[in-house]
């Protein structure tokens, strides 16, 4: 990149850091001790702009710059991660949204516990909470790194390096001074500028191809160097019998993933009723929605436009593939109008970072102060104690997301965000549903849940060419491969269930029908709720 380049995105990122560092300094000053305001902002929040920061939370590098690549090379292969996002959220909007609002506080433990022995249910979903997010803060990580290696035109580990700990150090810097107030306003002036940014690309794809989406379309294949097989399935995921079940494996890891990420169902706690809650979902759909569908478009205009050749030489897994569609449609290298276009999208991408690591890092905290620390904590502990563990907790967290995210940086965002889900569906959704809806789930049945999914989803992972055996794998000198698929989740997600099945029809203790029928009465009309 050149010099405009690099000092009129450097001058972008640094403004949008500014107003951001703003925000949490000037909500940092109104006091947010009591657990409520750090956790949920107060549940002061309207529909719309819940709806706005939980798309703001939700699309994250992995959208913009992981699904936008994977299109780009693998073409109809990688429009299974939009579809999966998309659909995800119909899960979300008719299973979880309003009935979590209403039974819980502040995380998902609280939905489990209502019923349960907090004790070791918190236990066990706070493990899986704190796993989960730190899964998903390496993929972001990965995207920053990717992102300003480009911008400063070097391709060595240490200008990557020096990124993934500046991006730790601000999303640490926004949860422990600002809380959830200052984290739900970063989201909302990110997808602000997330969706004008990705408006102007789609159109500018548009003006290129004279509106024609066909000759779009054949232009992508004819560059893509595969011909029609870039619009058909099986580019990616077909062929041998593995690779197909890897295409099933990740599309249910995506599909039920949403609904149990901590990030997102922590951000139903910060509007005031559950109608407020389910608007905010419907809200979530459109935004969230017309994103994925201009990336569909921005996805093939890179193919067409760029090239997977050039992208791949620019950063093998596709990472870079909108910003230098943005260099290109500007006017290429050296022109006026590629390095403003260039640096606006930078900076937006960048943006799209800082506020997805500031929600996912707030919920695994919360999750670590409010599920684990509170299980060990003496009783009639003050709050406030816990609101210092939970801003302790961020650090913590911060530091481990930086190490593994150096460790990844070389694989696709949306990939790594694809085992996040596949996690979050094994672990956390099974022991959602189960406490929602089964009359007889146990306590044993909900820690069964929890660890039956999680511990198979890891080892799995390990055991896994993401890991080991393979070129890409993050150790490829070292083989421990011993499960053929890089996505477990269409193993591990059937394995929760059955544990959480299994453990329930093998306790002793019955289970407590008076809770659950306050859980369900609460659950269905908000009656108690908080």
């Amino acid at each position: 990149m050149t010099g405009e380049h690099q000092t009129l995105a450097l001058l972008l990122f640094s403004g949008f850091v500014a107003v951001t560092l703003a925000i949490t300094t000037w909500v940092s000053r109104r006091r947010h001790g009591s657990a409520e305001e750090f956790y949920a902002g107060g549940r002061l929040f309207s529909p719309m702009e819940n709806g706005f920061a939980v798309s703001g939370d939700y699309v994250s590098a992995a959208s913009f710059l992981g699904v936008t690549g994977l299109i780009a090379l693998y073409g109809y292969d990688g429009l299974l991660y939009v579809v999966g996002f998309f659909v995800a959220w119909l899960v979300v909007l008719f299973l979880v949204a309003e009935l979590v609002r209403n039974c819980g506080r502040f995380t998902l433990a609280d939905v489990v516990a209502a019923r349960m022995s907090e004790r070791p249910v918190r236990i066990a979903a706070g493990t899986a909470s704190v796993t989960v997010s730190v899964m998903y803060l390496v993929a972001q990580m990965v995207g920053a790194g990717s992102l300003v290696a480009l911008l400063l035109g070097r391709t060595s580990g240490t200008a990557q390096a020096w990124t993934v700990i500046a991006v730790g150090a601000l999303m640490v810097t926004y949860v422990s001074l600002g809380g959830m107030r200052a984290t739900t306003w970063i989201q909302i002036v990110k997808a602000v500028l997330l969706l004008s940014g990705t408006v102007a690309l789609t159109v500018l794809v548009l003006v290129r191809f004279h509106g024609d989406l066909d000759r779009l379309l054949v232009t992508a294949a004819e560059r893509s160097g595969h011909g029609d097989a870039f619009l058909a399935p099986g580019l990616k995921y077909g062929g041998s019998w593995t690779a197909r079940l890897d295409f099933i494996s990740l599309g249910l890891a995506l599909v039920l993933g949403t609904a149990g990420l901590p990030h997102i169902l922590s951000r139903f706690y910060t509007v005031p009723t559950a109608r407020a809650a389910r608007r905010s979902a419907v809200w979530s759909i459109g935004l969230i929605g017309g994103f994925y569908l201009m990336a569909i478009v921005l996805g093939f205009g890179a193919a067409a436009v760029v090239g997977p050749e050039a992208l791949r030489r620019s950063n093998a897994a596709g990472n870079t593939a909108m910003p230098l569609l943005a260099l290109d449609l500007g006017g290429g290298v050296g022109s006026t109008g590629g390095t403003v276009l260039f640096a606006v999208v930078a900076a937006v991408a960048f943006a799209t970072i800082l506020a997805v690591v500031a929600g996912i890092t707030l919920a695994s905290s919360a999750s670590v102060a409010h599920d684990l620390y509170a299980s060990l904590r003496r009783p009639h502990t003050k709050a406030r104690g816990e609101v210092a563990v939970a801003r302790a907790a961020a650090v913590g967290i911060g530091v481990v997301a930086i190490a593994l995210g150096l460790l990844a940086r070389d694989l696709n965002v949306a990939f790594l965000v694809g085992l996040a889900f596949a996690v979050a569906a094994s672990a956390n959704l099974p022991v959602l549903v189960y406490s929602l809806f089964w009359r007889a789930f146990t306590t044993r049945g909900a820690v069964w849940a929890v660890y039956g999914g999680l511990v198979p989803a890891l080892v799995l992972v390990v055991l896994s060419p993401v890991v080991s055996g393979s070129p890409g794998s993050l150790f490829p000198d070292i083989d421990l491969q011993y499960f053929p698929l890089q996505n477990p989740g269409i193993v591990s997600i059937p394995l929760g269930f059955l544990a959480g099945w299994l453990g329930t029809v093998t306790s002793d203790e019955v289970a407590d029908e008076a809770k659950y029928a306050e859980t369900e009465v609460r659950s269905l009309t908000g009656a108690g709720a908080v």
